[in-house]
């Protein structure tokens, strides 16, 4: 099985770094935010099947014999990490389902997460860049993950909007500093292509 090199090992460390760093202000279950942050990829639908990994993930929780409370918890904090599961940010987060995301979603800023995007951008042979074809709002999960938009689209999308969902203090300040350096990078971009000054309307 090939890994999508935005979702592979390194990522997940720097999750855990990222997890860890944040709880030490946040004070919540270390083990439940360590262990949910490891195995926070583990069924994403984007990359396996989300079933069968649940199934899989279950059997391995069982056996090394975390109790019931533990394995709930921790299926919930990998439940509601990634975007799509809460587009709309409606949902109530327990403090080690804030952290985990949290965490996640640093990857998704800054130096790496410009790296990221166009890398799956390339993957996809996306366009980088159409002024005609305007950033979309999704209202559910199932348009975001089917979008095929332009590169440059996404950080009107998703990422410039990470900054104003964190949920806990080291996380808020982390991910000011990352989104500064992605408007500077965006500020570059449209001037490089001769479109100083552009900015979508959203």
């Amino acid at each position: 099985m090939t890994v999508d090199a935005g979702h592979d090992w390194s990522h997940i460390v720097r999750v855990v770094n990222n997890a860890i760093a944040i709880n030490t202000s946040e004070r919540a279950d270390d083990f439940l935010v360590q262990a949910g942050a490891l195995l926070h990829d583990i069924s994403d639908e984007k990359l396996f099947d989300k079933h069968a990994a649940e199934k899989e993930l279950l059997d391995f929780l069982k056996s090394i014999n975390l109790n019931k409370a533990e394995i709930t918890i921790l299926l919930e904090i990998i439940d509601s990490v990634s975007f799509g599961a809460n587009i709309n940010q409606d949902k109530e987060l327990s403090l080690e389902q804030k952290v985990v995301r949290d965490a996640d979603r640093l990857d998704a800023l800054g130096a790496i997460g410009i790296a990221r995007t166009f890398h799956y951008g390339g993957s996809k042979n996306r366009l980088l860049f159409n002024q005609n074809i305007p950033p979309q709002k999704y209202q559910t999960k199932e348009e975001y993950r089917n979008s095929d938009s332009p590169t440059i689209n996404h950080f009107y999308e998703k990422l410039l909007k990470l900054k104003d969902t964190m949920e806990t203090v080291n996380g808020k300040a982390i991910a000011h500093q990352r989104h500064e350096y992605m408007l500077g990078f965006l500020k570059q971009f449209f001037s490089e292509i001769g479109e100083e000054g552009f900015i979508f309307e959203m």
